[in-house]
């Protein structure tokens, strides 16, 4: 099974985005996603698993705070904000974060902790970037995706 992981798009779903996310069989967006038009964008491309960013006000009142999602044997825990996960992670495989726009890649203590930074305008000097990752049997493979920053 093959995952686009996301985070902080900021009312921008850049066409190199859009086109990796048509390969995904599903979706992992952690929030601040800004606009309704992006979730419905995102959810035409593949089944869509989202949590809300702070940046996600009214339109966004019915996205919940914290997901768990099992996907290809891969149990996901997806909230916005880092230092909002529970301490207990008993069960959870990889959490999926935002907020940072900072790309991270880490294993702690048997649990793998991805924020795929910032997809959507650039912010910060930073990198635009997202994860690409395949799941089967448990197990998960990650690749950072690199996005171009030509424009915005």
């Amino acid at each position: 099974m093959k995952l686009a992981i996301l985070s902080d798009t900021h009312g921008l779903l850049r066409p190199e985005v859009a086109e990796h996310l048509k390969t995904a069989d599903a979706i992992l967006h952690a929030g601040d996603i800004n606009t309704q038009a992006i979730v419905d964008q995102m959810a035409a491309a593949a089944p869509l698993h989202i949590v809300r960013g702070n940046n996600d006000k009214a339109w966004a009142e019915a996205l919940p705070h914290d997901l768990t999602v099992t996907l290809g044997g891969v149990t996901f825990f997806m909230i916005h904000n880092k230092k909002e996960t529970p301490a207990d992670l008993t069960g959870v495989d990889v959490v999926v974060f935002g907020h940072s726009h900072k790309y991270f890649q880490e294993e702690k203590d048997g649990v793998l902790w991805l924020n795929p930074g910032s997809c959507g305008p650039r912010r910060f000097h930073q990198e635009i970037t997202m994860m690409m990752a395949e799941v089967a049997s448990g197990k998960i493979q990650v690749e950072k995706i690199l996005i171009p920053h030509a424009a915005k």
